[in-house]
């Protein structure tokens, strides 16, 4: 059983920018301009570091203008020894946040959706009493909402027998409805206000969405966001099934899973507007560059989408390590440059994508081991060279140059793990 001391302890690393009140990163025009070109080989290394490092394999796709680099690294299938492909589709996780987010901010210019009206304006049979009064879309985006997350109430029995679990589970049907239910329901995390990373929050922002356009809210984000930014392999998937060529997508949950399982084949209703997007390495620097580009929503609303809030506590005077904005978060690597993204997890599948602040340099890397960490009889983490290896491909990906190392960095406080409560730190390859 996984203790909830041991879930509270701090298992990555990933400190980030203080930005201003906009949450906008001090990163200069020169600056941007004077990056690095693609180093192609330095990129091949670093992502066969991270597969060496333990990673199971992984797939990456870089960008710099209009300079491209793809690559694969590992194994999709160890017992069949079938490779990875650069070309994969690949679970998502909440990277769909930023897309639901997009969406109701499309809404919001449209004059539809007030950011600053309260939740049970639009959904007064279903967020009540004070908190349909008090909570507003806006704290449902940046995670001020102070509801609890769904996920434990919607997989009972996680924390003691995770592969049980998760096998009993694979062809459920949730309907996003009773997934906000049992969010509401749960007790909160935090009080209002402060920032705590919740699921409900963004089925509730889809079902917001559904109420004003009249439209099953998959469909408009469809409709309205995917193709709107010419997404060719992005999709919320009809079925347990992935389409195209994927990898299998394999949980350890922290050794509970032993040999980890492959959960490409998963109902994904459990995610919805949350976490449920199928896409690929290209489509999502696609995306990101669109978005951060000013291509999917006019000034104001992007502006609004980077206003953030810190996204976790610090000490007296210290910086947060993070901020979140609405649906994006902004963050610094180990080298010193700030990025705008989102990572996402389900239950085997990793993804993560940065940007620079123009969206003119990008990375999306996707792995298929997750919850590879392990902790001792106290609960405290052993040590993990997967998790370096991972920032040093990204932040290298980014900087153009080597990254600095990622142990003994102030880790973060913040949000969830696919399938845990929030206690975990917010890590690329461990929350949703």
């Amino acid at each position: 059983m996984v203790s909830a001391a041991l879930l509270a302890l701090s298992v990555g690393v990933l400190p980030a920018q203080a930005a201003d009140a906009t949450g906008a990163a001090p990163m200069s025009a020169v600056a941007e301009r004077h990056r690095p070109a693609l180093d192609r080989a330095a990129l091949r290394d670093t992502l066969d570091a991270f597969h060496a490092a333990g990673m199971y394999g992984a797939f990456a796709a870089v960008r710099d203008g209009s300079a491209r680099w793809r690559g694969a690294t590992g194994l999709a299938d160890p017992a069949a020894g079938r490779p990875m492909a650069p070309d994969f589709e690949h679970r998502v996780g909440s990277i769909t946040k930023t897309f639901t987010a997009v969406a109701v901010l499309q809404q919001v210019e449209r004059g539809r959706i007030d950011l600053d009206a309260p939740v049970g304006r639009y959904l007064p049979d279903l967020v009540t009493g004070e908190r349909g009064e008090k909570v507003t879309v806006r704290m449902l985006l940046n995670h001020t909402s102070g509801i609890a997350d769904y996920i434990l109430p919607a997989f009972p029995g996680l924390l003691q027998d995770p592969g049980r679990t998760l096998d009993e589970n694979r062809l459920r049907r949730l309907a996003p409805e009773e997934l906000a239910r049992l969010g509401l329901a749960a007790p909160p995390v935090k009080e209002r206000g402060k920032h705590s990373y919740s699921n409900t929050n963004y089925i509730l922002a889809g079902l917001i969405l559904e109420r004003v356009t009249g439209q099953d809210p998959e469909a408009y984000i469809t409709r309205h966001v995917i193709r709107r930014a010419g997404l060719r392999h992005t999709y919320f998937p009809a079925s347990p099934s992935i389409k195209g060529p994927h990898a299998g997508m394999y949980e350890s949950f922290f050794g509970l899973i032993d040999p980890p399982r492959d959960y490409s084949t998963y109902d994904m209703s459990w995610g919805g507007t949350a976490g449920a997007l199928v896409s690929t390495t290209d489509d999502l620097n696609t995306f990101y560059r669109k978005l951060l580009g000013g291509r999917l929503l006019g000034p104001a609303a992007l502006r609004a989408m980077k206003t953030t809030v810190p996204a976790h506590e610090t000490e007296p005077g210290e910086e947060p390590a993070m901020r979140y904005g609405l649906g994006l978060y902004t963050l610094k690597m180990p080298s010193g440059g700030w990025y705008w993204g989102h990572d996402g997890a389900v239950f085997g599948a990793g993804t993560w994508s940065l940007a620079t602040e123009d969206g003119r340099r990008q990375v999306t890397v996707a792995w298929n081991l997750m919850k590879y960490q392990r902790f001792d009889e106290q609960g405290r983490p052993l040590p993990d060279p997967v998790t370096p290896a991972l920032y040093a491909f990204v932040d290298g990906a980014l900087s153009g140059g080597a990254s600095a190392p990622a142990e003994g960095l102030r880790s973060a406080v913040p949000p969830v793990t696919a399938g845990l409560p929030p206690l975990v730190d917010r890590l690329p390859g461990v929350r949703p």
